[in-house]
């Protein structure tokens, strides 16, 4: 338990306006610059001097927030070590910590995920096929979520985004130990990446665009941190044409002005979904499809 510690105004002004990126650096984190932000890749908050943004939560707030809810400590340890006095708790320097990584135990077969992904979802059988052939899409074994999984350049996998399948729920979260820079993708011989935030809205995009899809690279952010695509970038020399496709909503117009400029040196495009997202987009058009459909056999 923490000794109780009367702060003053001014102790509780200076730790909640405490620069972020500096209180991360010096607990060993990594932060890299976006633009005129940074970006905490643990966990792929963006940072702008004493203030953060996660926008796969959509919640933001000051140091004194960031501390509390990132590192799970109270009112007074986050004040504490933000004004530096005492040492880290204990629970800090264990999130410090990368979790062994293991992919979710698979289901014995996947005819939630297919449901869920081709009637709920939209998806075209023939992508979903071959993604589930090269087993980067399976449904896990105890809670029947989709697992989208990320390999490194030996096929070892290195990065899982659970999402669930559940019709009524919107939950999804990566797989504890998964590193950000493996994260879902495709990967082959065009010049041409396109990026997305999720690996539905990628799935989405190529069941919209089916011509002659495999030849070109795709890369699943699991957020807005562009971490995931610039490692593609930097290990892939051929890939010289980006192409932006984020959510049609704030954060996503934000992150696509964030990721262009950091992309010096790359020809970039932006593709706006008409609604939220590519899924959004691929849903309506089968329903408009399925209208059209009966419309004319009647």
């Amino acid at each position: 338990m923490s000794t109780f510690i009367p702060f003053t105004r001014e102790d509780i002004h200076q730790a909640k306006h405490a620069d972020l990126a500096s209180f991360l650096a010096s607990r060993g984190e990594t932060v890299k610059r976006s633009g005129s932000e940074q970006v905490w890749l643990e966990r792929h908050i963006t940072i702008r001097g004493h203030q953060f943004y996660d926008h796969y939560e959509n919640v933001g707030g000051t140091a004194i927030d960031f501390v509390q809810k990132y590192f799970a400590a109270s009112f007074q340890e986050a004040v504490q070590q933000l004004l530096g006095h005492g040492v880290v708790v204990e629970s800090i320097e264990r999130q410090r910590i990368r979790p062994e990584f293991k992919l979710p135990p698979r289901n014995s077969n996947m005819r939630r995920v297919y449901a869920y992904l081709l009637k709920q979802r939209c998806i075209d059988r023939a992508v979903l096929d071959f993604f589930t052939h090269h087993k980067l899409i399976y449904e896990d074994a105890k809670y029947h979520n989709v697992v989208f999984v990320g390999v490194d350049a030996d096929g070892t996998a290195r990065h899982a985004h659970k999402k669930s399948t559940a019709s009524q729920k919107s939950w999804r979260a990566n797989q504890a130990g998964s590193d950000a820079k493996f994260a879902f993708h495709h990967i082959d011989t065009s010049e041409k990446i396109f990026a997305f935030e999720s690996p539905i809205d990628m799935l989405s995009f190529i069941s919209m665009h089916p011509k002659d899809w495999r030849q070109h690279s795709y890369v699943a952010l699991c957020g807005v941190s562009d971490e995931a695509l610039m490692y593609q970038l930097k290990t892939h020399e051929h890939l010289r044409e980006v192409v932006l496709c984020l959510d049609n909503d704030e954060a996503g117009h934000m992150a696509t002005g964030r990721i262009s400029q950091a992309l010096q040196g790359y020809a970039v495009e932006v593709q706006t979904p008409r609604f939220k997202d590519f899924n959004e987009d691929l849903v309506a058009l089968r329903q408009v499809e399925e209208l059209h459909c009966v419309i004319t056999q009647s």
